[in-house]
């Protein structure tokens, strides 16, 4: 039996270019909280970058493993929190500058970019001019403040090289822009680990959605991992399941075709 579901947001409860869930998505989590089931976000943004999706999220969830797992809370207790050793951010700092990476550096309730090269200006230009856009600030804020993530501007092949320089870490990509860089033994997955054990829920007893890379840890991890039609092949290869696109109701039609509502 289900007692936990875990989403992801984008491209998972929010189709890509919307701002809202489906009808149906709502009416799905609603089902699910009728009949005693929790329902929980597994995003890879932080809190701070949640605010922003507030009209999106607008719903009364019972928790929430942020920044691939490195913060997890149900309303205002903390259940996990991981931030990166300050040691080795000397080293990534002097790696940044020489190869020009443009990289987020991401805090609890704050975050910003190192710099604007012409990778993040073609990203940039893509997108909507209406978005607030994160500030730009010194990166050296990152030897005296705790960091939990980064998200740096970099191509999947460049991946291995920028980890090097950054002991005790590792990369995540959900968007062929950046990765995501964590802590080595952090993860959607950890993080759900812990949250279950807070709430007294066996891992069989749970249920994850994802499209992205950092979801394939928590779709392998959880009782039934259901990879979205629009997830990428690697993603969809971890899964238990393949329900369809994020825009045709694929989180209502798995959760119908596993009996959970």
């Amino acid at each position: 039996m289900i007692k936990a579901v875990f989403f992801d947001i984008d491209g998972t409860i929010v189709p890509f270019g919307e701002n809202k869930m489906l009808k149906s998505t709502v009416e799905a989590l609603d089902t699910l909280k009728s009949k005693g089931v929790k329902v929980f976000i597994a995003t890879g943004r932080s809190p701070g970058n949640l605010k922003y999706l507030q009209s999106v999220l607008d719903y009364n969830f019972d928790g929430f493993v942020a920044m691939n797992g490195q913060y997890c809370y149900s309303g205002d207790i903390v259940i996990r929190e991981q931030w990166f050793s300050k040691q080795n951010f000397p080293m990534l700092l002097k790696y940044l500058d020489e190869k020009n990476i443009a990289c987020n550096f991401v805090e609890l309730d704050y975050f910003y970019i190192n710099r604007i090269n012409s990778k993040v200006k073609m990203i940039r230009a893509a997108l909507s001019k209406s978005l607030n856009f994160e500030p730009v600030d010194d990166q050296r804020r990152s030897l005296t403040h705790k960091i939990y993530q980064l998200s740096a501007y970099i191509d999947k092949e460049d991946e291995e090289e920028l980890v090097r320089h950054f002991p005790g870490s590792k990369a995540l990509r959900w968007s062929p822009a950046f990765a995501d860089i964590i802590p080595e033994d952090g993860g959607k997955d950890v993080g759900i680990s812990k949250v279950i054990e807070y709430f007294g829920i066996k891992r069989e007893e749970t249920m994850a959605f994802g499209d992205g890379g950092n979801d394939i840890d928590m779709l392998k991890f959880c009782g039934i991992g259901v990879a979205m039609g629009n997830a990428g092949d690697d993603v969809k290869e971890a899964a238990d399941y393949v329900t369809d696109d994020a825009c045709s109701d694929g989180i209502y039609n798995a959760l119908k075709h596993f009996g959970v509502i």
